[in-house]
């Protein structure tokens, strides 16, 4: 058959809110241009993020009934155990609330004031997390993540070279790990191959530095290893997904992505003396250490997740539902970065509207295009959230995105579609973007509590009708 068809049915549904095109203007303008501000009720379609918005199965909302919810030694907290170390083979697993809080606790225990973190690319809480503690977040993506229309396999791994100059240049004492992010949410959803991974781990041996991977989309890059790396290609996802941990001393994860819930992540190591120190830590700010500021029920619904998001059924419906959208846009014409990333498409704004200047804000200004026209709500990852506001003076930055983040589970091809429709007709009346300046923002993660506003209004020009919207920046 040549027809894809979702390897699941519907069983409870939700309705979308469908609003008007005025509506959505005052929500914009009370929202100060800044989408995170938007109640989620005047949202159509949201593609905010694909972190904790999964639709979890029957089963795992059967689990939540039969949570232990016992305060020390849950037998919910020894079944999520046991899932972990039989996925990842880390002796050692400590339940978090979030992918954030493994973070804090894993900087703040093993990094220091004038360290250095070097990476594929951290993302936004990974970036301030590691600066919080007065170190330096390095990003050394390989030379092709920078450009968003080249299409190759494994644009998310680490540029060898650049790590072992670093390495090379700077005193063993000053770099407490490297961190690998599958996939590299930063350089548009790309995969890590095996083969880097593999590299990296040979540089991290030869300098005496841990290596952890951010494995909260380790299953969507086990998939894109099994679909691009020869070597791999018959191997189940399950056998893909422990070859890259056999690679790492441990990894820290938000299982609100791979873990298919809507809370909860954690951190798994080898080091029977780190995973001490971090227990201690633990209890002052997230719980005891067999809850971790979660419900057992949480606990329960994590270790369902956590085996169902590598049955090949389900991991090719959800590569190819993203893949679709991907290839959909990039036939019209629209700029994105290729190949379609695992859980998100990236459409390049700079390319999409070269009428605006970098610190235009021209992601933003996509964003707030596609909801006024739409409803659809996307997040920027580009100037406004990557850009250095520390000094009075700000640079571009290197790549300006806009990404369209797909819930797991949630959206059929149907709604996938509309969003398609939306995306290509803003394209066409891309001229009609606006500059935007920041009003206010916070010293950091600014992107999520910035106020910002048009530089000017826009010019009159005729509407294109779809669906009942209307193209064009109010």
């Amino acid at each position: 058959m040549k027809t894809r068809i979702e390897p699941y049915k519907i069983k409870v549904v939700e309705p979308i809110p469908v609003t008007t095109r005025a509506v959505r203007e005052r929500a914009l303008e009370q929202a100060s241009w800044n989408l995170f501000r938007l109640p989620a009720d005047l949202v159509t379609i949201d593609l905010l993020t694909d972190s904790g918005v999964t639709a979890m199965s029957a089963r795992q909302w059967s689990g939540l009934l039969s949570g232990d919810e016992a305060y020390a030694g849950s037998h919910s907290f020894l079944r999520f155990e046991e899932a972990v170390r039989t996925l990842t083979g880390y002796a050692h697993v400590i339940p978090t609330h979030q992918g954030r809080a493994a973070e804090r606790l894993l900087f703040e225990t093993i990094v220091h004031c004038g360290d250095l973190v070097p990476g594929n690319t951290h993302f936004d809480t990974t970036r301030a997390n590691i600066e919080h503690v007065g170190a330096t977040a390095i990003d050394l993506p390989i030379a092709a993540a920078r450009v968003p229309s080249l299409d190759l396999p494994f644009k998310g791994d680490l540029d060898l070279g650049r790590l072992e100059a670093l390495l090379e240049a700077t005193p063993r004492a000053r770099v407490p790990l490297v961190v690998v992010t599958v996939t590299s949410n930063g350089c548009g959803g790309q995969p890590v191959s095996i083969e880097n991974l593999r590299a990296v781990r040979g540089l991290c041996d030869r300098f005496g530095v841990g290596l952890y991977l951010d494995a909260a989309r380790f299953a969507e890059n086990a998939w894109m290893i099994r679909q691009r790396e020869a070597a791999w290609s018959g191997r189940t996802p399950r056998e893909i997904a422990r070859a890259m941990f056999d690679l790492a001393d441990g990894c820290l994860m938000s299982a609100k992505k791979d873990g298919l819930v809507n809370i909860g992540g954690f951190l798994a190591l080898r080091d029977g003396a780190l995973a001490e120190e971090l227990k201690r830590m633990m209890v002052l700010g997230e719980g005891f250490p067999t809850y971790g500021g979660l419900a057992g029920r949480d606990l329960e619904a994590m270790a369902c997740g956590l085996e169902e998001v590598l049955d090949p059924a389900y991991l090719a419906d959800r590569i190819a539902q993203v893949a679709d959208l991907g290839d959909r846009l990039h036939a019209a014409g629209v700029p994105t970065v290729r190949p379609p990333g695992g859980h998100a498409i990236y459409l390049d704004s700079r390319a999409f509207a070269p009428h605006l200047g970098p610190l235009d804000l021209p992601g933003q200004s996509l964003a707030c295009a596609l909801y006024l026209h739409a409803g659809v709500r996307s997040v920027e990852i580009g100037q406004l959230m990557r850009g250095r506001n520390a000094s009075p003076t700000e640079e571009p930055v290197d790549l300006d995105l806009v990404r369209l983040a797909i819930p797991r589970r949630v959206y059929t091809c149907c709604q996938l579609d509309y969003v398609a429709e939306a995306v290509t007709d803003v394209y066409a009346a891309r001229e009609a973007l606006l500059p935007l300046e920041i009003v206010e923002q916070p010293p950091a993660l600014r992107h999520f509590g910035a106020r910002l506003r048009p530089r000017r209004a826009p010019a009159p020009r005729e509407p294109t009708r779809t669906n009942g919207a209307s193209v064009g920046q109010a």
